[in-house]
């Protein structure tokens, strides 16, 4: 007798998991030919007796791991699920931080980065300064993914101070959420480098990844979390000691800014500046410097920055 399951595949890009014209799902068919499958956009419909439904649901849960750890799946891939559970040993490689959409492979580009990379392995709590177009978000933000992945943490909070190049958020139109999003822009663009666009819109539906303005971490402890703060160098002394002491168990640190951005008044310190002049001694804190020599953008961008080095820019 034969029964029937429905499996949702709304937790993943479910058109680009069968691939283009369903080839994916084709080839599936072949290597279960004693189940029935049938797709509805996000749903499956699996028919076929119990035991044959129990095996398919093992392999596709072992197809649909892959992917997400790779964010591709192929032939090849499922060949290799059938035969031991997993994907093609080819795939493991230590270098590569995160499998991003669209076959992006995100990993350390530079030595810096890689010294970034290191020491987020033996410390909790790491600063990473240095220039514009440093990779210094972007490898933060990989990290954090890769640790969610890992479910080495269950979340991802990410944070900035709500200042920018002098302008005031009550002069923007909209909610605290319009004013705020395009101060946050540079981590969303990140996020959706890595992470199916409907497994992302799940993670922020459910607070598996948070982003939110410095004040908010007023109050709160952060334990099993991957923490980061961008444009570090706009808080103040007193909002950075609030902000690195709400750590709390199982939680990582990582503090990116530009000492050479300040946008705070001429009478304000920045927090930056004077946390990596007091806290670089610490054990289990880590302070790596980028520089020109990592700026993974255009290569005119390398020129600019220096090109103001030399003019003496404030």
């Amino acid at each position: 007798m034969n029964n029937e399951r429905i499996i949702s595949l709304e937790d993943i890009d479910y058109s680009r998991f069968w691939g283009a014209n369903e080839v994916l799902l084709d080839f599936v068919r072949l290597l279960f030919p004693k189940v029935k499958l049938i797709v509805r956009g996000e749903m499956l419909k699996v028919i076929g007796a119990d035991d044959d439904i129990a095996f398919f649901e093992q392999k596709l849960t072992a197809m649909i791991t892959y992917y997400e750890k790779f964010g591709r799946i192929n032939e090849n891939a499922v060949m290799q699920i059938m035969e031991t559970g997993g994907g093609p040993d080819t795939e493991t490689n230590d270098e590569i931080l995160v499998h991003g959409r669209n076959g992006l492979l995100v990993k350390a580009r530079t030595p810096n980065q890689q010294r970034l990379v290191d020491a987020v392995k033996t410390n909790d709590m790491v600063f990473a300064i240095g220039p514009a177009g440093t990779g210094k978000t972007y490898t933060a933000v990989a990290l954090a993914v890769r640790a969610l992945k890992n479910k080495e943490i269950r979340r991802i909070i990410l944070t900035r101070p709500a200042v920018e190049a002098g302008e005031s958020l009550g002069f923007l139109p909209g909610d605290l959420r319009d004013k705020l999003d395009p101060y946050l822009q540079p981590l969303y663009d990140a996020l959706r480098d890595m992470i199916p666009q409907q497994k992302l819109l799940s993670y922020w539906e459910d607070n598996t990844i948070e982003i939110a303005p410095l004040a908010f971490m007023r109050g709160r402890t952060l334990d099993n979390a991957f923490v980061i703060l961008d444009e570090a160098q706009n808080a103040t002394s007193s909002q950075l000691k609030m902000f690195l002491t709400r750590m709390g168990r199982n939680a990582k640190f990582i503090i990116t800014g530009d000492i050479t951005q300040i946008d705070l008044p001429r009478n304000q310190r920045s927090g930056l500046v004077h946390a990596t002049q007091i806290l670089g001694n610490i054990e289990g804190i880590s302070v790596i410097q980028l520089d020109n020599s990592d700026v993974v953008r255009h290569r005119l961008v390398t020129k600019i920055i220096r090109a103001y080095e030399k003019g003496g820019e404030e």
